[in-house]
């Protein structure tokens, strides 16, 4: 059983909620939704994200604080943060976005089409990372396997001739092994 991928969004507005969750429609993901930056952040405690879609503009904690706090946290600082926002575009906080860890800063109306492919982007390099994670997982407990096998072949005594030829040959093949490069 795949574990679903999670897109994170957060807006104060559950409108825009709404109309995140009709947009990314049809893609690969499971959408929490929530309203602040604080909810936000208890979420980011208990599960893991692909993509974080925020609000930069809410009360209370706004999206540039909380993006703050995300980028602190050695667990979720890698989570790409893409800034959505009603206002226009102000250079002044587009950088303020991007100082705060933001990889894309969007002000609406933006083209849908455009959104739906970002977060798909993201949501596929987080499939291939988690896939890689778990790949070099494998691997080192295989060389693990490997290295507790060559240390029972080192401590191994043959009775004969036969016992020691396979001995020999076993520390070979795991010693290949041991050494190949992934």
């Amino acid at each position: 059983m795949t574990v679903p991928v999670r897109v994170l969004a957060v807006d104060d507005r559950r409108e825009n909620l709404l109309a995140l969750q009709a947009i990314l429609e049809g893609l690969p993901i499971e959408i929490v939704p929530v309203t602040s930056g604080e909810d936000a952040l208890k979420q980011l405690l208990v599960q893991d994200f692909a993509v974080i879609l925020l609000d930069a503009n809410m009360p209370g904690m706004d999206g540039f604080e909380t993006a703050k706090h995300v980028k602190q946290r050695e667990r979720t600082r890698h989570i790409p943060i893409l800034f959505l926002t009603a206002a226009s575009y102000d250079p002044h906080l587009a950088f303020r976005g991007y100082q705060a860890g933001a990889v894309d800063y969007i002000t609406k109306p933006f083209d849908p089409w455009v959104l739906r492919s970002k977060v798909s982007v993201f949501v596929d390099l987080y499939r291939l990372h988690t896939e890689l994670a778990e790949r070099a997982a494998e691997r080192d407990s295989l060389r693990k396997g490997v290295d507790e096998a060559m240390e029972l072949l080192a401590a191994a005594e043959p009775a004969d001739g036969a016992t020691s030829a396979l001995v020999d040959r076993l520390r070979t093949t795991l010693g290949a092994v041991r050494h190949h490069q992934y």
